[in-house]
C-alpha cells in the first residue's frame, strides 16, 4: 500500500479506517505513516493524523517510541488535525516523567491561547490534569485557567472543565 497516496485519495472515516487496518499490526508501515504525520505537507500531515489516532486506538504501543517527536511537533504550528489527534492521544496513555515539562508548556499554550479550536483545549487540559497527578504544583495554574475559561467556554469546554476541576 502507498500510504501517502492513500491519504490524499480521500478523507473520510471509512479511507482512515481502511488506511488504519493496513498499518495497525506492522511497524514498518507505521514509521512510514509516522514520517508523513510528522512532515512538513500540510494536507498530508492532516490526514495522517486521523489515521495515527485510529492506529493508536487498536494498538497503543505502537505510539511510545514517537511520543517526544509528537510533543516537539505540537509546538510547530501544525494543522488543528494534528495537534487534536495528538492531544487525543496523549490524555489517554502514560506520558514519561522526562517529557512532563514540555508536555505541560505546550498544553498550557494551547489553554491560554484564545484562537485554538475548543477540542484542542478540551484534551490538552485532560492532558495537564493527567500531569498534574504527578506534579501538583501545577494544579493552581491549571485550576485558574479553567475557571478563568468556564464562564465563556462552549458546552463541551464547560463539561470537561468541571470533571477536570473535581478531578484536581
Amino acid at each position: 500500500m502507498d500510504i501517502k497516496k492513500e491519504l490524499l485519495k480521500e478523507h473520510s472515516k471509512d479511507q482512515a479506517e481502511y488506511i488504519a487496518a493496513h498499518i495497525v499490526t506492522d511497524k514498518s508501515k507505521f514509521k512510514e505513516l509516522m514520517n508523513l504525520f510528522l512532515g512538513d505537507h500540510y494536507r498530508t500531515s492532516q490526514r495522517a493524523a486521523w489515521v495515527v489516532s485510529k492506529c493508536h486506538d487498536n494498538n497503543p504501543e505502537l505510539i511510545k517510541p514517537y511520543l517526544k517527536e509528537m510533543i516537539k511537533n505540537l509546538g510547530k504550528g501544525q494543522h488543528v488535525a494534528v495537534k487534536r489527534n495528538t492531544l487525543r492521544i496523549l490524555q489517554d496513555i502514560e506520558i514519561p516523567e522526562p517529557l512532563w515539562g514540555i508536555t505541560a508548556d505546550v498544553c498550557f499554550k494551547v489553554m491560554e491561547s484564545a484562537s485554538e479550536a475548543i477540542a484542542v483545549k478540551v484534551f490538552g487540559m485532560t492532558v495537564l490534569a493527567n500531569i498534574c497527578q504527578h506534579v501538583p504544583e501545577l494544579k493552581n495554574e491549571l485550576k485558574l485557567i479553567i475557571e478563568d475559561q468556564m464562564p465563556y467556554g462552549s458546552a463541551g469546554f464547560q463539561s470537561r472543565a468541571k470533571k477536570v476541576l473535581k478531578k484536581l
